[in-house]
């Protein structure tokens, strides 16, 4: 009856398990809110940034994910899966849109017009907004400066040459002619202007008080006509004539800025043109800017290194019967490359860590022997942690490194296109006369869930135990997927 009980109990634990991951694959499912949507694409020159299941947005709200990219016709072909509560127009438009400093791209749509037909599933996207490049900024800053030393070189063709000079001083002998030219006027005219004023003497006599009363009327006028031009209002405010003023005083001001200004110009121009400063060495220095060129490069490939690598998170659970415990397991993988990753464990293991310790022993006890050999043997409930490399040729995946704590090496046989596994750990070398020799099954059943069964240190009959687990894998696309829709702290 107790045999019956505990295989009982690893039949529901083994059910429970079963259905709280499908729960969380159902959770995690990067193509989760799009079933029964439709698919569109658009073409795009520079995909770099775009991985599969990436996310769409409209608005910033998550509408659909990123289905497939492969190259197409010399472009990018980008197809995105729709939720199909989104309805998309022909005049809709398609953007890509960096997300993080880390080189993450996302798509943004626009829905475009509601009185445009929709589109259905396979059309395609026409309106493409490609983001504005490094390369292009440059291109523009290089035709502004171009523009610049043009300017500056056409207001000293105009005014700091000789020819400038020689046009200002015809202009002061042309005025000079004309100050000449009034004085005679004035010295053959001295007789008539002087009757006009005899006449003008006689009017004045004989019209005394009616000129009287002009000049009065005179004198009213000009002392409006000062009060309306002065700077100052009575009622403080400035006049016509003190903005008049303010705004030649500011012209000058702006003409003097301007010559300092252009005369900068200059000097920045011709330092450039000379190869001088950093700017010129940069235009100048062949050997420089190959190191530029160089240091750009290295910089790309260490950023696009991080892009590539993807991240794998593994959470396993494994049921000993022979024991009755439970061990789990917490794995960081790191890959690169497709050939290549680096593995990272903790394992929480209720056998423990066990070591062992060879002690001599001197005694005088007579009923002991003199001299004799203690092995005593520590097991310790602690976690332990794995490193290992792995590299993979063809079906074949090697690996070595701290396995458990220990020193160890590991083989692994893949089949199936990758769902189904053999895996072999040899480690624990230093725990046991005998190493921990581990022999596992593992199958992908479903997508990111995998059902796991072995045998454990198989050399050591006393300690031996079979196991039966589930895991539950992971990558950094899933991660990105969950991401958007957990709580802000």
């Amino acid at each position: 009856m107790a045999e019956w009980t505990r295989g009982a109990k690893v039949g529901l634990f083994a059910l429970v398990c079963v259905g709280a991951g499908y729960g969380i694959w159902k959770f995690i499912n990067p193509s989760a809110g799009t079933s029964g949507g439709y698919t569109v694409h658009a073409y795009l020159n520079d995909a770099s940034g775009l991985a599969t299941y990436s996310r769409v947005m409209v608005a910033g709200i998550p509408i659909g994910n990123v289905s497939g990219i492969r190259l197409e016709h010399g472009k990018a072909r980008v197809d995105v899966k729709v939720r199909p509560e989104i309805a998309l127009h022909t005049d809709a438009s398609l953007s890509k849109r960096a997300s993080s400093l880390l080189g993450e791209f996302v798509i943004v749509i626009g829905q475009g017009n509601e009185n445009q037909p929709t589109l259905h599933d396979g059309d395609e996207i026409k309106n493409v907004i490609e983001p504005t490049t490094t390369d292009q900024i440059l291109k523009d800053v290089g035709e502004i400066a171009e523009q610049v030393k043009a300017v500056s070189k056409s207001l000293a063709g105009s005014i700091g040459t000789d020819k400038g000079e020689k046009d200002i001083q015809a202009t002061l002998a042309n005025l000079a002619e004309v100050t000449d030219s009034l004085n005679k006027a004035i010295k053959e005219n001295r007789e008539s202007i002087r009757r006009i004023v005899l006449n003008v003497e006689g009017i004045s006599g004989r019209s005394g008080p009616e000129i009287q009363q002009i000049l009065e009327n005179v004198r009213v006028i000009t002392s409006e006509v000062r009060t309306l031009v002065s700077e100052n209002q009575p009622d403080g405010q400035k006049g016509p004539m003190g903005a008049v003023r303010n705004t030649v005083d500011n012209l000058n001001k702006a003409s003097v800025d301007l010559q300092a200004a252009l005369a900068h110009v200059n000097s920045i121009t011709g330092r450039i043109d000379r190869g001088e400063g950093t700017i010129g060495k940069l235009t100048k220095d062949e050997t420089l800017i190959n190191e530029v060129n160089n240091v750009v490069e290295g910089v790309g490939d260490f950023v696009g290194g991080i892009s590539r690598t993807q991240t794998v998170i593994g959470l396993r659970n494994d049921y000993n019967f022979q024991s009755n415990t439970i061990k789990s397991y917490l794995e960081l993988r790191l890959q690169p490359r497709e050939d290549k990753y680096y593995a990272i464990e903790l394992i929480n293991d209720p056998r423990g860590k066990t070591s062992f310790e060879q002690v001599d022993v001197d005694t005088t006890n007579p009923n002991q022997p003199p001299h004799y050999r203690e092995i005593r043997t520590t097991t310790s409930n602690a976690f332990r942690f794995s490193f290992q490399f792995a590299r993979r040729i063809g079906p074949l995946t090697g690996r070595f490194g701290i396995k458990e704590s220990t020193g160890g090496v590991g083989l692994d046989l893949h089949l199936l296109q990758d769902r189904f596994e053999i895996r072999q750990d040899l480690f624990g070398f230093g725990e046991q006369l005998q190493p921990r020799w581990r022999f596992a099954l593992s199958y992908e059943f479903l997508r990111r869930l995998w059902l796991i069964s072995g045998v454990d240190d198989i050399f050591n009959r006393d300690r031996r135990d079979y196991f039966l687990g589930l895991q539950l894998r992971f990558i950094d696309e899933d991660l990105k997927s969950i991401l958007p829709f957990a709580p802000k702290m």
